[in-house]
């Protein structure tokens, strides 16, 4: 009798949206596969009145499912890459790292909908200081220091209710990350894209994840059909700089890697999180023709990346 492969996955709709994804790659490739959607609640979808900040611990969105791992319960999980801990836990191992799509974070307005206008098009049109949402504080610190008239305030929840309370009149508009509208068939909401310059992603945005047990081989050699090279190529480069600035859960850390043919591109950006102060840096590299050698290669980068900054005087908190 074929193996039935369970998938934990938090409830959201996004999340079932990521984890569908996920299953629907594999069966194109196995027609025959059969997957059961395990639906679990992790601490970051109890507590919903309280800023992430002031929420201790790591793996606020994961905790639990990895848990759920750790105790044979599924066989793998489905993350957004961006909310996972650099470190993972003994016996765990990201599988498959794939689906990047647009990593950057977009500015929805109330009452807008159309194609993206550019930043400059769609600020002039925001009250003189807007009630802009967002709970993340590498967001804020950013906004803060390129947008000081804006009234920053707290905005948690699920895709749905972020909006939902930004049409309510709640705010003048929100700031998420672009994938998400994207992958919910949304991007009609979208504003503007946010420059890089503005508003460095967090690392890992747009990244699906597939964790999986170390000593689970048979699920590790099926996760391998969806694992992308290229993305975990970026994704090495944005971690190793996160990892190396010492960032923890809630820093105002942004990192970016993007791959185009050999070239590998990196933003990385720390803020205090008052805004006052800013540290950017880009770095570039040509990977070496042997593939093989483009993880090392990667990770090297991010780490020369964060040590400029360091040099610089960029502040951690």
């Amino acid at each position: 009798m074929a193996r039935v492969f369970r998938v934990g996955t938090r409830g959201s709709k996004l999340a079932l949206a990521q984890t569908e994804w996920v299953i629907n790659a594999l069966k194109e490739k196995l027609p025959n596969l059969k997957v059961e959607k395990v639906i679990i609640k992790t601490k970051g979808d109890v507590i919903v009145d309280r800023p992430l900040r002031e929420v201790t611990g790591k793996g606020f969105f994961v905790k639990e499912i990895e848990a759920a791992l750790l105790r044979g319960e599924i066989d793998f999980a489905v993350h957004s890459l961006k909310d996972m801990p650099t470190e993972l836990p003994d016996g765990l191992t990201i599988a498959a790292l794939c689906n990047r799509v647009d990593p950057r974070d977009v500015l929805v307005v109330r009452g807008w909908s159309g194609n993206d206008e550019g930043l400059e098009r769609v600020i002039s049109l925001l009250p003189e200081n807007p009630k802009v949402g967002t709970s993340s504080l590498r967001r804020q610190a950013q906004l803060k220091h390129n947008f000081p008239n804006w009234q920053l305030c707290e905005l948690r929840g699920n895709v749905d209710t972020r909006l939902r309370k930004l049409d309510e009149g709640l705010y003048d508009a929100v700031v998420v990350a672009a994938a998400g509208l994207i992958r919910l068939g949304l991007q009609d909401r979208i504003a503007c894209f946010l420059p890089v310059e503005v508003c460095c992603p967090a690392a890992g945005q747009g990244v699906l994840a597939v964790e999986a047990r170390q000593d689970d081989g048979e699920t590790l050699d099926l996760l391998k059909r969806v694992d992308e090279f290229n993305v975990r190529v970026e994704v090495e480069a944005e971690r190793a700089a996160t990892r190396a600035l010492g960032a923890g859960c809630h820093s105002a850390i942004g990192a970016l890697a993007r791959l185009n043919g050999q070239e590998l591109s990196l933003w990385v950006t720390v803020a205090e999180p008052n805004g006052e102060r800013i540290w950017r840096h880009f770095a570039k590299a040509t990977l070496q023709n042997d593939p093989s050698t483009w993880l090392e290669e990667a990770q090297k980068l991010g780490i020369k990346s964060a040590q400029a900054l360091l040099n610089e005087g960029a502040i951690v908190r």
